[in-house]
């Protein structure tokens, strides 16, 4: 079956993938919803409630029973990320960044060893997980890595710094990419588990940013950190190779984030369309606002499709890079654009804090720069097309 085709895809949920859908929304709806704006103007990462999320399986998504994890598959990830969007999307990002970068990572392609020593506890929720790749002057351009690993006897000495990191400060295990050998370029970077017991090895500058604000976004800085061999991920110089498949996943996981925080913008805008009156009628019986409305509703349910799609490819071992890339881009500028008309419709009620649809659209613009910016998403699409 080549990329582009899905044989045999459907979007109809099974009866257990429907409960799952059902259990996290009603704890969204209970625990997170009624707090989202709170931890959004405090800018306090959410600890009581991934504690919870830990508790209920939703840290381990993908991660098999025998390891602590829930033993579930793509598509319910893609369900439960959307559904904690429509609450709170700097939540499901940190929900995304835990489960598709840093554990899966780890769980993929560590040894056996690594695995059984950090996988439970990150599937449980004992920690969150950090996942380092982007750098000061290597972003888009992860090939530019710049940060160092050299041997040591049984050990690797790691000296460099990282930023922009999902729970730079409050996770204490990371997958830090490191040059391991310059002569090799983009072949020449491993992969390494480092965890905050090591000396050297801390979390730096908390970013204070538009959106996404009480998912803690930090630096990382290595100072002469002793690294020993068995943490090495795979073989030396697969770590650059590792990244790019851990990334085609994530883009899932951003694009049903995308998708769920439309859907929340979209079910406020609706609902307050047809509270609010003006010259004499509800501005839901508006053709300007039905424009409005019908195409959120049409492009939410053609990006839910895209990545419900994606997420079935790789449930049934077939190739998703395409997919995904496909469903990231248009999922995430979807839910720019959708914010953005939820806004409009709510005129000046819009732009205060009183209403929920100003945190959707601070919180929307960080999906097409994300796990690869909407440019790169275009380059992936148009390479393989070719």
């Amino acid at each position: 079956m080549s990329e582009s085709s899905a044989s045999g895809f459907s979007c109809d949920l099974s009866d257990d993938q429907v409960a799952i859908r059902d259990h996290i929304r009603a704890f969204v709806a209970e625990e997170i919803t009624p707090v989202a704006l709170q931890f959004d103007e405090s800018q306090e990462f959410p600890a009581e409630i991934f504690a919870k999320l830990g508790d209920l399986g939703y840290l381990g998504i993908i991660i098999p029973t025998e390891l602590g994890g829930s033993g579930m598959g793509t598509m319910e990830y893609a369900i439960i990320v959307e559904e904690v969007a429509r609450g709170c999307p700097s939540i499901a990002l940190g929900v995304a960044a835990h489960n598709g970068l840093c554990t899966t990572h780890i769980f993929r392609f560590a040894s056996d060893e690594l695995k059984s020593r950090y996988v439970p506890r990150l599937a449980k929720g004992e920690t969150m997980g950090a996942w380092a790749l982007t750098e000061p002057n290597a972003g888009s351009d992860a090939g530019g890595t710049q940060t160092t690993a050299v041997r040591d006897g049984d050990h690797w000495i790691l000296n460099g710094s990282k930023n922009f990191i999902t729970h730079g400060n409050v996770g204490d295990i990371c997958v830090v990419m490191a040059v391991t050998d310059a002569t090799k370029g983009k072949k020449g970077i491993s992969a390494f588990v480092v965890d905050k017991t090591m000396p050297g090895f801390y979390g730096s500058k908390k970013e204070n940013k538009l959106g996404m604000r009480c998912s803690d976004t930090a630096g990382l800085a290595l100072d002469n950190v002793r690294v020993p061999n068995a943490n090495l991920i795979g073989a030396e110089g697969e770590g650059f190779l590792q990244s790019l498949q851990i990334l085609d996943g994530g883009r899932i996981s951003i694009a049903a984030l995308s998708v769920g925080l439309a859907q929340g913008a979209f079910e406020a805008s609706l609902k307050y369309a047809t509270q609010r009156q003006q010259f004499g009628k509800r501005l839901a019986d508006m053709q300007a606002i039905q424009m409005k409305l019908a195409r959120m509703s049409m492009e939410i349910e053609a990006a839910r499709m895209l990545t419900y799609k994606a997420a079935w490819l790789r449930d049934n071992g077939e190739p998703y890079t395409l997919a995904a890339s496909q469903a990231k881009l248009f999922a995430s500028e979807m839910s720019v654009r959708t914010a953005e008309e939820a806004i409009q419709i709510h005129g000046g009620y819009g732009y205060i804090k009183e209403y929920p649809v100003e945190k959707f659209w601070r919180d929307s613009k960080l999906l097409t720069i994300g796990e690869g910016t909407s440019e790169i998403q275009r380059t992936v699409i148009a390479r393989l097309l070719g």
